[in-house]
């Protein structure tokens, strides 16, 4: 089923009103108070809660803010055609503290955009396309849509992609994971190094020591691994260039 999706970079984003749920008040949000007078990252997706979206899109879009920033981005914006209260309760979930939520609950911004779908095959009625977008100041500088397939294409509307349109061959932060336990010594010390040189990390406790081993430590804390790869202990750490 082809879904007659439109790149319209070069035009104005849809003049849409959002109804948001801020601090236990209702809010009004604009185009105009989200795009005018900003550089915007935005990226939307099918759903909430959804796979692909809570294990791949929104996680990477967050770990990179910081980049977008540095490379004179002012926002972060992820939209779905959900309620307030489902994005909230997604954004607390996710602990995507770096993105801001976007509810389209009645689709307006989707439907002007040319990207709202119909998803009603899964249940879920209108929903949103895939897509990202560069937005200068409310103008659409650069879009990236996935393809017109069946299923859920994730191809292009990532983060990364995203980054190498903005900055060409920018640096990634790394992606460390360390392994400890309550009142480990070595542990805090590792911890310490990584805050000093403001990395940030994932920390996963309570793993016993035989899991350690079986993903290739020697089963004493922490177990620390870098981008995907083990480094060891905090004593390896102090040798790695932070």
């Amino acid at each position: 089923m082809s879904h007659n999706l439109k790149n319209i970079e070069g035009k104005n984003v849809p003049q849409v009103k959002f109804q948001v749920r801020e601090d236990g008040q209702w809010k009004t949000w604009t185009s105009d108070d989200l795009f005018k007078g900003k550089k915007i990252v935005f990226f939307a997706l099918p759903g909430a809660f959804t796979p692909t979206c809570s294990s791949t899109h929104l996680p990477r879009y967050n770990d990179l803010a910081g980049e977008f920033k540095k490379a004179g981005v002012d926002d972060v914006i992820c939209l779905s055609v959900n309620d307030t209260f489902v994005m909230n309760a997604w954004k607390e979930g996710q602990e995507a503290e770096n993105v801001t939520f976007l509810p389209d609950g009645n689709g307006e911004f989707s439907k002007g955009m040319g990207m709202l779908v119909d998803k009603e095959d899964l249940g879920f009625g209108p929903r949103s396309w895939r897509y990202s977008m560069l937005v200068n100041d409310g103008v659409i500088e650069k879009m990236f849509i996935e393809p017109d397939v069946p299923g859920d294409p994730f191809e292009v509307s990532d983060a990364d992609t995203m980054l190498d349109y903005i900055k060409p061959g920018a640096q990634r932060p790394r992606e460390v994971t360390i392994f400890s336990k309550p009142g480990c010594p070595h542990c805090a010390r590792a911890k310490e190094l990584l805050e000093k040189s403001d990395i940030k990390y994932t920390e996963i406790k309570g793993v016993r020591t035989s899991t350690l081993r079986s993903l290739g430590g020697n089963g004493t804390y922490p177990l620390i691994f870098i981008n995907g790869e083990n480094i060891g202990g905090a004593d390896e750490l102090e040798k790695v260039n932070l």
